[in-house]
């Protein structure tokens, strides 16, 4: 089972503030767009809600999310800091989330440490580029981020996307899971200082003990997040319209330069992603919705969210809605009270909500009728979800069988069976098995930039190899994914295939005029894309130019068990949820039950939250 590599205090210490020196910038992102950002905070008052507010989201005001968007090669300005402003109040509470006390944290915070001047490779405030998709607007993407996360930390994968073609949408969530938060408070704006316009929501550390109490406090997050969801896409949808919605954040001129350039409006064209907490919030989200008015959620003991029917978050959220689970932390899914909402699968795998009973008459909306000349498509199954583990959590054995069983199409069986995939066993019509992998050496925090910014601290404490590879690995993964669901992106940079390409198959490699098909193999074809065939060799970095790759990056996505790609392994889910154990040198099959892996979760609390680790270590001494 993974876990940290026991490191002292002291060398946490010597970690932190002697070798606490990240990069100066990241490396330009390996689409062939620009990548503009804008920061966006928006009053509550100003959205309606799908869902009546949580009892302890009172006090939260506004909601806040930060924008990548494809920009124009000509765009020029500035690029943004990684931290967000106020900086040395988010400074403290980093070094306060990586291990360190709040005394030294505060004195940390104060030197000129590179994490002030760390950039990120965008163009602030730039306009958007005109999309060039079919239907003339750009995909886009909602990104949930995980404990100590916020809405620039993810700015790796965030941006990848946003320079092949995505609008991704970065929420920051005032839960208490952000490393810090601020909100500005709408009435307060006018003043002149800053002092007392803003509320700080720190972050709240919860023990990762599977108790009733803790259980609670994980919901109570979830229904904030989940408030927070269905606001921002209501704002999402404002902003596409050109609805006048008040910026409280005065460094973004404007929003206009977004109207009419989003793919938001249509039903399941939004795609959801997350990271660890965020993949949980996603799943939660998009069941909530989903199953709205359901009875066995209605009447469930512990309600997180009940969007209105009528809203257009219900009518967004169907079976086609991409989905990308980043590292999935399961233990705020198998609270007892939510139980029902555990046991319903994901919507990819659901049948439609029928159409509305207005037009339920009529053969052009009705998917049963045979005459119908536009039926409903098919429920894509798990080819319109991927997730991706770390070794961390596929070392984590109980967890990964949890996993395993929220990604299925029955949650509430104690196995993942393979006739569970089956629409009807006699037709043989079976759904798509979940595109699910795991990248070898990688730590829970190597989706997320801190891979990048802290490589040496990554390595000595979690023992994660090449953050770059796993980063790399990722990008490819969700972009042939979204190829393969039908969303317009733009190619996979050569530059990125270095880990293995063999199989791959499709368009063309390499420079417009000099263009070779991978598909019909030959000399040429490696030499396109930069790739040498011999082991351990690496591809030359190139121009990042629009032809400079694939446009079918099917290795990625191979379920053979013998993918050519470095470090990139295929999990199949059929037959998890039980293993079998020696029990007096007789096979015996045990079901890794809710329970069994909640037992687990103090063991790796120092995976998912690093202070954890220290704070374990302090209670044995």
């Amino acid at each position: 089972m993974a876990q940290p590599a026991n490191p002292s205090s002291a060398a946490k210490l010597i970690a932190l503030l002697a070798r606490f020196n990240p990069v100066p910038g990241f490396a330009d992102y390996t689409g062939p767009y620009k990548v503009g950002t804008v920061d966006v905070e928006i009053p509550v008052s100003e959205l309606e809600s799908p869902a009546p507010a949580p009892s302890n989201a009172a006090d939260i005001e506004t909601i806040q999310f930060r924008i990548f968007y494809p920009a124009p090669p000509d765009a020029q300005g500035k690029r943004i800091t990684w931290l967000p402003a106020p900086q040395r109040e988010h400074l403290s509470a980093y070094v306060q989330f990586l291990g360190i006390g709040q005394m030294l944290a505060s004195a940390a915070s104060f030197l000129p440490r590179h994490l002030h001047y760390t950039s990120i490779p965008v163009i602030k405030n730039a306009p958007v580029l005109e999309p060039n998709t079919p239907n003339k607007r750009w995909p886009t993407a909602i990104f949930s981020h995980g404990l100590g996360g916020s809405r620039n930390a993810y700015s790796q994968i965030a941006g990848t996307l946003a320079s092949h073609g995505v609008v991704v949408i970065c929420p920051e969530h005032r839960d208490g899971s952000a490393v810090a938060s601020f909100i500005r408070i709408p009435s307060q704006q006018h003043r002149y200082f800053v002092r007392n316009t803003r509320r700080m929501v720190p972050y709240s550390r919860i023990q990762h003990d599977p108790s009733d109490e803790v259980y609670a406090l994980r919901n109570d997050q979830l229904r904030i997040r989940l408030w927070e969801m269905g606001l921002v896409h209501e704002a999402v949808l404002g902003i596409d319209k050109g609805v006048n919605l008040t910026n409280l954040n005065k460094t973004t001129p404007s929003l206009a330069h977004f109207v009419g350039k989003l793919h938001v409006h249509e039903p399941g064209s939004i795609i959801f992603a997350g990271h660890s907490f965020g993949s949980a919030t996603v799943v939660q989200f998009l069941k909530t919705v989903f199953y709205a008015g359901r009875p066995e959620l209605e009447n469930m003991e512990d309600q997180l969210y009940a969007p209105s029917r009528d809203s257009s978050i219900y009518r967004q959220v169907t079976p086609r809605n991409v989905t990308i689970l980043l590292d999935m932390w399961c233990f705020p899914l198998l609270s007892p009270t939510t139980k029902p909402l555990h046991d319903l699968p994901l919507p990819i795998y659901a049948e439609p909500h029928p159409p509305p009973s207005s037009s339920s008459s009529s053969s052009h909306s009705d998917p049963s009728n045979p005459h119908n000349p536009h039926p409903s498509p098919p429920t894509p199954g798990g080819n319109a979800l991927l997730a991706i583990e770390s070794s961390d959590f596929f070392n984590w054995k109980e967890h990964l069988h949890a996993t395993a069983r929220v990604l299925s199409p029955d949650p509430s069986a104690p196995r993942v069976q393979a006739a569970a995939f089956y629409e009807d066993i006699a037709s043989g019509v079976k759904l798509r098995e979940p595109h699910f992998f795991y990248v070898d050496r990688s730590a829970h925090l190597s989706q997320s930039d801190f891979g990048v910014l802290f490589p040496w601290l990554m390595y000595r404490i979690y023992k994660s190899e090449e953050p770059e590879r796993a980063l790399r690995l990722n990008r490819r993964a969700i972009l042939q994914v979204l190829r393969a669901n039908g969303v317009p992106v733009a190619r996979t940079w050569s530059g990125d295939l270095v880990d293995g390409m063999d199989g791959v198959r499709g368009k063309m490699v390499g420079d417009a005029g000099d263009a070779v098909s991978v598909a019909e193999g030959g000399e040429g074809a490696a030499a396109a894309a930069n790739v040498d065939s011999g082991a351990g060799d690496r591809a030359e970095v190139r121009d990042r130019d629009a032809d400079d790759g694939i446009h079918n990056d099917t290795a990625i996505l191979d379920r053979s068990g013998n993918s050519a790609v470095e470090a990139w392994r295929f999990i199949d889910i059929v037959g998890m949820g039980e293993v079998v154990v020696d029990k007096a040198h007789g096979d015996a099959v045990v079901t890794i039950s809710d329970q069994a892996v909640g037992a687990q979760e103090p063991e790796m609390a120092g995976v998912i939250e690093p202070d954890a680790a220290e704070t374990a270590m302090a209670g044995d001494t």
